[in-house]
Parts: C-alpha cells; structure tokens; sequence
C-alpha cells in the first residue's frame, strides 16, 4: 500500500505582512490618547492628572499582553487568537465609549484594550518571523514602524470626529475599525500559512535561556525610549517652553512622530547590513547632538531641530532593537523575546516623561529634563557597544 505524503503547506509573507499592518495601525491609535482628552475631562468632570492614569494603565496593559501573547501559542490556531485579541481589543474600546466615570475607562481602555492590543501585536510579529527568510531587520523595522504610524492616522482623524460627534462616536468608530480589521487580519493569516512555534520533528529546540545579551538589548533599549518618549509625549509642550508658536509646535510634533517611525524602518534597515551594538551606539550618539544642541542653544527652531534628533536616534534604536531580536535569536523565539523587551519600553514611558513633567512644574523650564535625556543617551552608548555583533545564525 502506497502511503500519500501530506500537502505541503502553503507559506505567503505578503499576506501575513498585510495582517500585521492592518490590525497594527488601529491600534497604534493608542499614542493618540491625548485628542481625546480635552472632551473626556469636559463631559465627564475628570481631572487631566486622573485621565493621565488611563494612557498609563493602557501601556501597562500593552506589556502585560505581549508577556502573556507566548504562553497562547498552542491554545488555538493563530487565525482564532487574533480575532479573539482583536474582539478583546475593540471590546475594550466600546466599554470606554460607554463610559460614565474613571474607572470604566481604566477598565475598557486601560486593561482590556491594552492587553488585547498587546497581545495582538506579538502575535502576527511572531507568525511574520516564522516566514520570513532574508531582510528580517527590514521587516521588523517595518512592524515596529506600524503604532506611530497608525497614530499618524488616528490623530487628525479622531479631531475631525470629537468636533463633529463627539468623543464616544470616536471610539464607537474605532471599536468597528478593530473588528473589521481583525477579521480581516484573522482570514489572512489562515491564508498567509504561518506557525506560532516550529513544527515538532524540524529540529525543534526547548526556548533558548535570555541571558547578557537580553539583558544588554533591553538597557540599551530603555536609555533610548525614555528620553524618546519624553520627546513624543510632550514635544509640543517643550518647544512651546523654549519660545515656539503654537502653529510651530503642532507642525514640529506631528513631523518629529513621522521621523521616529520612519526612522524605526531605517534602524531595521541597518542591521540587515551592519552590527547591532554599531547602530544602536550610532543612534545613541545622534540623540546625544540634539540634547546638546537644546542644552548650548536654547531657541524655537533649535528646539525643534534637537527634538527631532532626540526623536530619531530613538526610532533608530526601537527598529535596530526589533531587528536585533531576529538576529540574536532564532524565529520560534522572536514574540517571546519582543514581548519581554516591551518591558524596559513600559518603565521608559514611566520614568523620563514623568519626571520631566514634574521638573517642568517645579522649574517651568525643560533644560534639567533635556540634560537628563541626553546622559541616558550617552550611557547608552556605552551600553550598545557591549552587545555581540554576531546572531544565532553566524555564531551557530
């Protein structure tokens, strides 16, 4: 009796690509938090510094679910747990959009929407890395590019719709985008064909222990998303600090956000062609310049300029970062790593950008703030040239 051999399974990147984007750019909506602030504090009487806790639970909530996205692998086909991390994430969103108080939106925002989104995220970034053979810092670059441009979106977006039906159409409208988008991103990983873990009996390997080099990529990445963050959450209010007009700081945000995530598919690019710690340090240095150009010429347009820098050399190391996961270890390992990596990016957002707004109120200048962003930046030089210049691949 002839024994048939099973089909082979059919592998398409472009269609786990499109899946990855079009779920990752609604939820990259997160970084645009701060438009719905102004109507959310008018109708429902809460202060800014209490609605401030929804963004941060929501960023927990984001880390929490890319840890836990691991631990799902072989609970359920992909196709299934992105659709039911995409209905959690827009679930989520209508829970806020029916909200009468803080703590249904710390609730439907912060934890359920930010979990489901986290979760999402690592998701198709792990089903994309199983396929992908050749330029995976470009790749990753690219994935990592999808939550500011997404915000890019959403920002104009979301302010046409509060002034034209108000806050809670917004995220009613968004929560309909989610599910739309995950159904979408559902139907095409079945197509794309990815695995979450190697199929047993192709050399399958136990998870490799995250050791110095985990530990180094993380710090590396931390120094840079704190003084980046501080830039992305308050650069309109920076540049306005140092003499900017209005017009100027709206322009100058919105130009800066579109840098970093270009600037994240560049960091990407770069490790597909030079070592890791090279263009991490690299990136350290060009955020260094422009604190030191704030801290020695403190004008508008210098402002905008150091901003921008500081911005950049961020992207540059949130692209070389997730580029760097897919050099130093292998594909079955990659969500587990990002996901932990998102660590350090949770404490960044809670550390510099907080303790600038606290010298802020203290001082009514940025200057101590900049200077701190610019020794973070100098320690992650030091930092990025401890890594290892060679990955699994070239040292297996």
């Amino acid at each position: 009796m002839s024994v048939v051999a099973p089909a082979h399974r059919a592998e398409r990147l472009w269609a786990a690509l499109l899946a990855a984007t079009l779920l990752a750019l609604p939820l990259g909506s997160v970084y645009s938090f701060s438009v719905l602030l102004r109507p959310i504090e008018q109708e429902l009487a809460i202060p800014r510094s209490a609605l401030s806790l929804v963004f941060g639970l929501a960023t927990i909530g984001f880390t929490v679910g890319s840890v836990l996205a691991a631990f799902l692998y072989r609970m359920a086909p992909l196709p299934i747990l992105v659709l039911a991390s995409a209905a959690a994430s827009a679930g989520g969103i209508a829970m806020a959009s029916a909200a009468t108080g803080l703590p249904q939106l710390l609730l439907g925002y912060g934890v359920v929407f930010g979990t489901g989104g986290g979760v999402a995220y690592i998701l198709l970034q792990q089903s994309v890395n199983m396929l992908v053979r050749r330029h995976r810092g470009l790749v990753n670059g690219y994935l990592v590019s999808l939550y500011p441009l997404g915000a890019m979106i959403a920002t104009p977006s979301f302010h046409a719709c509060n002034e034209t039906f108000g806050w809670r159409t917004t995220l009613v409208g968004l929560a309909v985008v989610l599910v739309i988008c995950g159904i979408a991103a559902a139907l095409l990983a079945s197509y794309g064909g990815a695995r979450l873990v190697v199929a047993t009996g192709s050399g399958a390997t136990r998870p490799t222990t995250l050791g110095p080099t985990f530990l180094k990529l993380s710090a590396t990445f931390f120094l840079a998303a704190s003084a980046g963050l501080m830039v992305l959450s308050q650069a309109r209010e920076i540049i306005a600090a140092y003499g900017g007009l209005a017009t100027l700081a709206v322009v100058a945000t919105t130009g800066i956000t579109a840098g970093i995530a270009m600037a994240r598919i560049g960091g990407g690019w770069l490790v597909d062609r030079f070592a890791v710690p090279h263009v991490a340090c690299a990136a350290h240095a060009l955020a260094l310049c422009g604190g030191l150009l704030l801290t020695f010429f403190p004008a508008p347009v210098t402002a905008v300029l150091g901003l921008g820098m500081i911005g950049l050399g961020y992207g540059f190391v949130s692209g070389s970062t997730a580029g760097g996961i897919g050099i130093y270890w292998p594909p079955g390992d990659y969500g587990r790593v990002a996901g932990r990596t998102y660590i350090a990016w949770c404490l960044a957002a809670i550390s510099l950008p907080v303790l600038a707004g606290f010298l802020f109120d203290t001082t009514r200048t940025y200057s101590m703030a900049v200077l701190i962003a610019a020794g973070a930046n100098l320690a992650g030089m030091a930092m990025a040239l401890t890594m290892p210049k060679r990955g699994w691949r070239a040292s297996g």
